[in-house]
């Protein structure tokens, strides 16, 4: 077990070399590293940036928890994990970290069962926390918020404007935002289109409407290559610049709630299905392959505007007679 926290902690943040997680150099490791290891960085290679350091630190999470206690991960059982979603509970996290976390281990234990790393999977029957749709602390803003926040973003400069339509107007992660190149814009069967590497390096061609495409003019300007999204320094615009950029924006406006830049995705998603557009058009927008992924940005549906009570009550209040 110590030579598994070595391997894990060695590099900081990073769970397992860089070759590993790349692909390149993968058969030596297994016979480089004891089992656990070479079952973690399994695991950990399927993905990348964002949601690869998110896993590694869920990982890293558990696999103290069983150094702690002297257990071998590859050898837990369904107690164990029960154990350690209630250890989780009393830690104060919340149910949505704490199923965030399991879900995790519970993706380590499905595959370490297919490399043959490990007889059963002992998260199939774990009790796992209930997260009620209510309880759920995300921000959305409403059309008038994001409304004042793309006004004070067009009078704090052209980078900021771009941000704030990229993600709102678009529905775009932070990171295909600040990845994206003005050598991506291109026009085709009459449309400006965006080409992106979405989530698991996959590609996607974005239309862009006149109000992204006139925010994303003026943040390139004369500039023929590079970044779309620069920071102050003249450089790709980096996660922490985003997210910095739309505090001071909040701020500016007055809003109360703090947002961050999947705030905006949450809300273009939200707008979206408020004004109209059917549920499988916005699973198509959102990139999701399951449309109960794009529910959950749905942050509208305690609206009692929409209620179903409305349409029906008038519905059968017709069919009175007398």
């Amino acid at each position: 077990m110590e030579a598994v926290m070595d391997n894990m902690t060695a590099r900081g943040t990073e769970a397992v070399p860089d070759e590993v997680v790349e692909g390149v150099e993968f058969l030596p490791a297994r016979e480089r590293w004891d089992q656990t290891s070479y079952a973690v960085a399994s695991f950990l290679a399927r993905y990348r940036d964002l949601t690869l350091r998110a896993y590694r630190q869920d990982m890293l999470a558990c696999l103290r928890w069983c150094a702690e206690r002297q257990l071998a991960p590859l050898q837990a059982q369904r107690p164990h994990l029960e154990l350690y979603l209630r250890w989780m509970e009393s830690r104060g996290l919340a149910p949505a970290t704490s199923g965030r976390r399991f879900g995790t281990v519970a993706g380590f234990y499905k595959y370490a069962v297919l490399d043959g790393n490990a007889a059963v999977n002992p998260t199939l029957a774990v009790t796992r926390p209930r997260i009620a749709w209510e309880g759920q602390r995300r921000t959305v803003l409403h059309p008038l918020e994001y409304a004042a926040l793309l006004t004070a973003a067009r009078h704090d400069g052209p980078q900021s404007h771009a941000l704030v339509a990229l993600l709102g107007m678009l529905g775009l992660r932070v990171s295909e935002a600040r990845g994206a190149n003005i050598t991506d814009l291109h026009y085709d069967s009459g449309y400006e289109l965006l080409t992106i590497m979405g989530k698991g390096h996959k590609p996607a061609q974005i239309p862009l409407p006149v109000p992204v495409l006139r925010a994303i003019h003026e943040a390139t300007s004369e500039r023929k290559a590079g970044p779309i999204l620069l920071n102050r320094a003249g450089a790709r615009m980096t996660p922490a610049s985003a997210a910095g950029r739309l505090r001071r924006l909040t701020r500016t406006i007055g809003l109360e709630h703090p947002i961050s830049p999947h705030s905006l995705r949450r809300t273009f998603c939200t707008a979206g299905l408020v004004s109209g557009v059917p549920l499988r058009d916005m699973q198509y927008a959102m990139r999701h392959s399951d449309s109960r992924t794009t529910l959950r940005y749905d942050m509208s549906r305690a609206n009692l505007d929409r209620h179903a009570a409305h349409p029906v009550a008038a519905y059968l209040a017709g069919m009175a007679v007398g």
